[in-house]
């Protein structure tokens, strides 16, 4: 995407257009740019630089603070619509993600074309503009993706990848941050053509490991796969105890633990109260029978919400149980959109 979450605040905010404007807080903090629009970035705002840095480059710059569950909201509704198009995706950020279209390509569609009708829908529904990088791997995907930025894309085909790198700056390639690219460059080389010049045992011998990648990027060569990665469905946790319990009530201090375990658990997967679609308790009980219960919960259940739906479920089989546990089930990306009232092809920022 491009400039995400400024691009959200200037659609949301129709004043901004035309203005610089930065994500991040107000310049009189310690806090630093997560997004400048290009009307900022003309200034030399940048991301990561200090906000009030920004602010001595150009007074006239609106500084908002970030507001990132809406930013969430709107990558669910852009990774929906990539899922329509394949569901080989593997996500980088809220803001970018690779999409391995290979199979849709050999039904005959363009990647190309695939990446114009994606990056057209994303205006039509969403209100934001998406650039794309359309390449035999993720690694050429990503320097095309910011070549005809912003709105725009990019096609590097197997027979342009030879000519392609020569001239591609060591700094593009993955691994190479600033200070590595400042030792390539006083180590004379600043495009991938310089490094092709360099054995591949020379290179080890200067760079380490980042040595034998190089000697392969620099030549457009990278075999990753697009990592499809699972879209979680539930987060649960459970406890079995040392002796049979035969009353729910009996176990009220562990239910608490547990609440806790599952709100951290909760938290650190970074997900948000409008994903819970219902609570879930299962009791197992001494003959190793297992029954469950669940309820739709709008948010994030009490742990009052959890010993109720136990005692419920406890009272239809009153029975010694060894085993108890809580969890939620969670609505996927696509039901989310659905309820909401409002190649590999990297589409980034």
């Amino acid at each position: 995407m491009d400039c995400f979450y400024a691009a959200v605040e200037v659609r949301d905010r129709p004043e901004l257009r035309g203005k610089p404007v930065v994500v991040g807080g107000p310049p009189d903090s310690r806090s630093v740019v997560a997004t400048a629009n290009y009307e900022a970035r003309r200034f030399g705002i940048r991301s990561a630089m200090p906000c009030a840095t920004a602010y001595r480059l150009c007074p006239e710059t609106v500084f908002l603070n970030p507001d990132f569950a809406r930013y969430k909201a709107e990558s669910r509704k852009i990774q929906a619509i990539m899922r329509s198009l394949t569901p080989q995706i593997e996500p980088l950020s809220l803001d970018e993600a690779y999409l391995d279209v290979t199979e849709s390509c050999a039904q005959g569609i363009s990647a190309t074309q695939l990446a114009r009708e994606l990056r057209a829908r994303i205006w039509a529904e969403c209100g934001l503009t998406a650039s794309a990088g359309i390449a035999p791997n993720k690694l050429l995907a990503k320097v095309a993706s910011e070549i005809n930025k912003p709105n725009g894309q990019k096609t590097i085909t197997p027979e342009m990848i030879e000519s392609f790198m020569l001239t591609l700056p060591v700094g593009s390639l993955f691994g190479v941050g600033r200070v590595t690219a400042r030792r390539l460059h006083q180590a004379g080389f600043n495009t991938c053509g310089d490094l092709q010049q360099i054995e591949l045992a020379e290179l080890v011998r200067r760079f380490g490991n980042l040595g034998s990648h190089l000697y392969r990027q620099c030549r457009g060569i990278d075999e990753r796969p697009v990592a499809v990665r699972e879209v979680r469905k539930s987060i649960s946790v459970e406890t079995t105890f040392a002796q049979d319990y035969r009353h729910i009530a009996d176990v009220k201090p562990e239910l608490h633990e547990l609440y806790e375990d599952l709100r951290r658990r909760f938290e650190r997967a970074q997900l948000e109260e409008r994903q819970i679609k219902t609570a879930v308790v299962k009791i197992k009980f001494h003959d190793f029978t297992q029954r469950s219960r669940s309820r739709g919960y709008r948010g994030l259940p009490t742990v009052e919400h959890f010993e109720q739906l136990c005692s419920q479920l406890w009272e239809e089989y009153r029975q010694p149980f060894r085993l108890v546990g809580i969890g939620l089930d969670l609505y996927d990306p696509e039901e989310m959109v659905a309820e909401s009232p409002q190649l590999s092809l990297p589409v980034g920022s």
